[in-house]
């Protein structure tokens, strides 16, 4: 068996999930992307980072990238081959806006590019998203883009929404990082089942908002959560305050993610973006996007712009 293709071009959108009460399981694109460009090469795997993560990821099979395109092409029953590879990274790493389901997808739509689109459906690169990842609520919206429900059965399973045309969304990205792991380990084993119940009333109309129908008017009340964010605060007060400032000033403000950056659904005054950059925090508006991992593939000797690949 041969690979149809030798040269791989893909995009992948940066997630927020969570979203405030939808624990694990809600997830939205956002309009910052990651590209990644692949040549199949006789010999050994050569790694470029260019941008977040540039000379502290690694850069050779330990990447998560390579790693994912090896488990791709083992699915896949495809022989492993030498990569080059280069990785330009505008999802900021440990911030809660999905860096590493962003490299699984890409490295797992980079092998479907070597051996052909119809090697792999959509739908089995999500499931092995959620095998690198554990959980789905990051995986679905990288892949598929939009807004995603996501769940785990025998298989992870999606539902997509697109974005609602009324509803802008902005990140602010503070300086530090912060882990999954970290994050994940803050959380308590129980939890009241007044606070499960608050968080399922919260998730069901989050759901009915984002997916259009439900007025925006509830959206402060569907952000609500009362499961993660309070409970992760010691390793992220700076982003719980400015969670709790925002909510305070009338704004649907989350923790993305694991944290620890914030995500502001609607819009933000340009004096509370100034003083939020002043106080070191990065602003940025993406929005919410449609667009999903996207690819390109050709045989010997796709153009690439940049040098050496």
């Amino acid at each position: 068996m041969r690979l149809t293709n030798d040269f791989v071009r893909v995009k992948v959108p940066a997630t927020s999930a969570n979203l405030g009460p939808g624990f694990d399981h809600a997830g939205l694109a956002l309009g910052i992307f990651d590209e990644v460009e692949l040549r199949a090469v006789v010999g050994e795997t050569f790694v470029q980072v260019m941008g977040h993560g540039a000379g502290k990821v690694p850069e050779g099979e330990d990447n998560l990238i390579v790693r994912s395109v090896r488990k791709g092409l083992e699915y896949l029953d495809m022989p492993q081959v030498g990569l080059r590879m280069v990785a330009r990274n505008r999802i900021p790493h440990g911030a809660g806006m999905g860096s590493s389901a962003a490299a699984a997808v890409a490295g797992l739509m980079l092998a479907r590019g070597l051996v052909g689109e119809e090697s792999m459906s959509l739908g089995e690169v999500f499931q092995l998203a959620t095998q690198i990842e554990g959980h789905p609520d990051n995986a679905a919206p990288a892949i598929f883009g939009g807004v995603t429900f996501s769940w785990m059965g025998k298989q992870a399973k999606t539902v997509v929404r697109p974005p609602r045309e009324d509803l802008d969304a902005w990140v602010l990205t503070p300086k530090f990082e912060v882990s999954t792991k970290q994050a994940r380990a803050a959380l308590p084993k129980q939890v009241p089942l007044e606070d499960a119940t608050f968080n399922l009333s919260r998730a069901s109309l989050l759901a009915l908002i984002l997916s259009g129908q439900a007025p925006l008017e509830h959206l402060m009340d569907a952000t609500e959560d009362r499961l993660h964010q309070a409970q992760r605060a010691k390793a992220m007060p700076s982003t719980y305050d400015l969670v709790q400032y925002l909510r305070g000033e009338g704004l649907p403000a989350v923790v993305s993610g694991a944290g620890p950056s914030v995500l502001v659904f609607g819009t933000l005054d340009p004096q509370l973006v100034d003083e939020a950059k002043a106080a070191g925090w990065t602003v940025k508006n993406p929005g919410i996007t449609a667009a999903g991992a996207s690819m390109e593939a050709s045989r010997e000797g796709g153009e690439s712009p940049i040098a050496g690949l």
